[in-house]
């Protein structure tokens, strides 16, 4: 498992915690560091069953500096979504755990972490 976090959120700390706490095995991308390329956030998308617009904190700062709300969501535009993801990362929603699976999931609840560990 690897887990996208952002230190100063607590949520990711709160995933991190019940991943400690269950003996998970997992690794940390501190994903505003170590910055997701386009090609790693469609990958990581496909494995959420999500679009970019589904993972993006439309209520931050850059979001609406670039006008967000009122991009197209559909396929046409998909491409220019995960751009802006690629460039804003603290537009990513957080925490993201890969599961062993193949899947992931937006760990922001504690069934969320549960459901990425069982998988």
């Amino acid at each position: 498992m690897e887990i996208w976090i952002n230190p100063a959120c607590s949520k990711c700390r709160s995933a991190l915690t019940l991943l400690d706490a269950e003996g998970a095995d997992y690794t940390v991308r501190r994903y505003l560091e170590d910055v997701p390329s386009p090609d790693e956030i469609r990958a990581v998308l496909e494995r959420l069953g999500l679009e970019p617009w589904d993972i993006t904190r439309t209520q931050e700062a850059d979001a609406k500096e670039l006008g967000l709300k009122d991009w197209p969501r559909d396929e046409a535009h998909r491409d220019r979504w995960v751009k802006a993801l690629a460039e804003h990362p603290k537009l990513i929603q957080r925490p993201i755990i890969t599961a062993e699976d193949g899947t992931a999931v937006v760990g922001r609840s504690e069934e969320a972490v549960r459901d990425a560990m069982s998988r």
